[in-house]
């Protein structure tokens, strides 16, 4: 039996990451700016912002596995064919969901590279 979940928890997942990004973005508009106003290229810039993204994401899936790997004991009742902990489940669970997050911070970073500095500098 397959689940039909699946697909809308990751999209879910993604609009989630996305408008979080996007809002931090948003955010730190000034300070974008100033950066580009001192020199910063675009690509710093896109480094930024993605990877401060990346360390939140980072930090929600291993927070994620160990609360998985905890509670999975407590569900193990409820799995049919399937070990309490399997690495192989954790595993792909874990990169797909840092490939979404990852695809839903690509597109705030690069709104962020393209914010004028005189626009963000007159904004405040």
């Amino acid at each position: 039996m397959r689940s039909t979940n699946r697909p809308l928890a990751l999209i879910l997942a993604g609009v989630g990451v996305y408008g979080v990004t996007a809002y931090s973005v948003s955010q730190r508009t000034h300070e974008i700016g100033v950066r580009l106003a001192l020199g910063a290229t675009a690509a710093s810039v896109f480094r930024l912002v993605l990877g401060h993204a990346l360390r939140l994401i980072a930090v929600g899936v291993v927070s994620g596995l160990i609360a998985a790997a905890a509670l999975s004991r407590v569900l193990a009742t409820l799995l049919y064919d399937t070990a309490p902990v399997d690495p192989l489940t954790f595993g792909t669970t874990a990169l797909v969901l840092l490939l979404v997050a990852t695809i839903a911070s690509y597109v705030p970073a690069r709104r962020g590279t393209r914010i004028a500095p005189v626009e963000a500098l007159r904004a405040e």
